[in-house]
């Protein structure tokens, strides 16, 4: 049983001193690196690539960091506390820290970390045996890097050996303390690292619908900072909402948190649902209201999580039901750290998308998704169902698409309210455009109009959340509770708006022509400018058509009023 132990990570492993089967060929490729590197060399390589590529970004000097993100960035912004100035040694840090932060030691005590030997101890039945085999390759990753002897094993893994570095003694509390980053995990942990930087080597869209790597995590933090609505935001705290979920690139402790660094936390839906919840990504809300979801939450307390995620359907007390982890997790059989191998369409449905679904890039995707399915499903159900799904969500594309010609065609004519008189500019980074990201979040005058914020929540939000649906098949997601109702309450005042402000501007040319005729000088009467009929007034989009009417009506009433006040005008001759 010992055999078939380590055996299980042999799957991951082929010959001794080479490169895990696990880790993808375009990633040694963009590295440099052939399949015989050394743990050490595959490491190095990593680490120095993510140093490089991790940075504030190209709007850097639009945006500077708060003290907050020191933490969701360390290698950025991390600066050691001023006190205690001591010398800490090794065996020091629980003694204070279970004074001072408790909660922090009673995690790590329950820790693999600090219970290497249980492990190691744990019968082969254990369903946690195979953690032996991690501890193996952990040490051997440790020795190619000559921080730890030949033949001698890893005792534990203390706080120092995470946040000074690894086998240090100690070190200076203000100097030499670290807030640790992948790289810290990844020294140990030489194969997941690698597994989850291979998202931004092997998404490669074809038709560049997306830049390489991008949407993942392990390109989520400088997605972020190179937002221009992120940038531009003065309000920092309102920013920091957005960093603190993209922050997978700088940190592995989002899905199994610290100190414990449980597996069995990062292998449940919740663990994602932090982060994959909300406005324009509740894949959480998504699946839980699917029947998966259902039968997790009715069933899943007596699946044993302990089983890795590979044995989960085949094990006796493993899952019945698909979760996050057992279908983003798992590529052609093989479940590692890069969630993206079956990524198709991205984090929001794009037309280059839609048009493109018959490239062979995507149809061998879908294909790999098909397999998943097919764990529990047939494949002809499985094909069908994405096949549905994809043209669900291609009818959900070209509803936006329709719909975006309207607003763009408003601002194009500069029919927008306010857009000739009261529509300032966006604080750079951003730039003006109709519906766009900064809707959601800059208000200052008419910077924003209701078409503006109707169109971006619609391509930004609804039909995000209504290809979510799709995806994790949740009835309630995709067509009546959310998703196509939505799409379609905001093409309908999208659609009235048109019709409203291109009827005022049509009305404003005709006074224009009356007024005109009248002191042979062009005016503006219904324009929002100073002096204009509709100076200082704000037209809510529900009564702007019954507003119009009745400033229409007015002036056919005045000119009835005028013409019976003239002397000797047509009031007599119809008399």
């Amino acid at each position: 049983m010992a055999a078939l132990a380590l055996g299980l990570l042999a799957t991951h492993l082929p010959a001794s001193a080479a490169i895990w089967d696990s880790v993808p060929d375009e990633q040694l490729k963009a590295l440099d690196l052939s399949r015989d590197a050394s743990p050490k060399e595959l490491f190095d390589s990593l680490s120095k690539r993510y140093r490089a590529e991790l940075t504030k970004g190209k709007l850097a000097k639009y945006w500077e960091p708060i003290p907050m993100d020191m933490y969701l960035a360390p290698t950025l912004f991390y600066k050691p506390p001023a006190e205690p100035a001591i010398e800490a040694k090794r065996e020091d840090c629980v003694g204070c820290h279970t004074a001072v932060t408790h909660g922090w030691v009673k995690s790590w005590e329950k820790s693999v970390h600090a219970n290497l030997d249980q492990i190691r101890a744990l019968p082969d039945s254990d369903a946690r045996a195979y953690k032996k085999g991690v501890i193996v390759e952990v040490e051997d990753n440790l020795r190619s890097q000559g921080l730890l002897a030949q033949g001698q094993p890893l005792k534990d893994v203390q706080c120092t050996d995470c946040h000074m570095g690894v086998g240090v003694a100690g070190g200076n509390h203000a100097k030499d303390l670290r807030m640790p980053d992948r790289t810290v995990c990844g020294t140990c942990h030489v194969r997941q690292f690698a597994e989850a930087e291979s998202e931004r080597d092997t998404l490669v869209w074809p038709q560049k619908q997306w830049a390489q790597g991008h949407p993942s995590h392990t390109v989520d933090y400088i997605a972020n900072v190179e937002t221009a609505t992120w940038a531009a935001l003065q309000q920092r705290e309102v920013a920091a909402s957005c960093t603190m979920c993209h922050t997978n690139q700088t940190k592995c402790d989002n899905c199994h948190t610290r100190h414990e660094f449980s597996t069995v936390e990062a292998r449940k839906p919740e663990a994602c649902a932090t982060c994959h919840n909300g406005v324009d990504h509740n894949e959480f809300e998504q699946f839980m209201y699917s029947k998966h979801g259902t039968v997790y939450q009715t069933l899943g307390a007596s699946w044993d999580w302990n089983i890795r995620l590979a044995d989960q359907f085949a094990s006796k007390n493993g899952q019945t039901a698909p979760t996050c982890q057992t279908c983003h997790f798992e590529f052609k059989g093989q479940y590692t750290h890069n969630v993206v191998r079956k990524v198709r369409w991205g984090f929001l449905p794009f037309k280059n998308i839609a048009d493109n679904l018959d490239d062979p890039w995507f149809k061998d995707r879908k294909e790999a998704w098909v397999g998943t399915c097919s764990q529990c499903h047939s494949p002809r159900f499985a094909t069908n169902y994405l096949t549905m799904m994809d043209d669900g969500i291609k009818a959900g594309t070209n509803l936006v698409e329709d719909t975006r010609k309207v607003v763009q065609k408003l601002y194009d004519d500069q029919l927008l309210v306010g857009q000739k008189t009261n529509r300032p500019p966006l604080r750079a980074p951003e730039k003006d455009e109709p519906g766009g990201f900064s809707s959601l979040f800059f208000a200052d005058r008419n910077q924003t109009t209701v078409v503006d914020r109707t169109f971006a929540e619609m391509w930004e939000q609804h039909v995000a959340r209504y290809m979510k649906g799709l995806e994790h098949v949740n009835p309630g997601g995709w067509t009546y509770s959310h998703g196509w109702s939505d799409l379609i309450k905001d093409q309908a005042i999208i659609n009235e708006q048109d019709t409203v402000l291109r009827e005022k501007a049509a009305l404003e040319l005709r006074v224009n022509k009356l007024e005109g005729a009248k002191s042979g000088a062009k005016t503006s009467s219904f324009d929002n400018a100073p002096g204009g009929l509709l100076a200082g007034l704000t037209i809510d989009p529900l009564f702007a058509g019954g507003t119009l009417a009745m400033l229409g009506g007015g002036l056919l009433v005045g000119g009835w009023a005028g013409r019976r006040r003239r002397p000797g005008g047509d009031e007599h001759a119809e008399r």
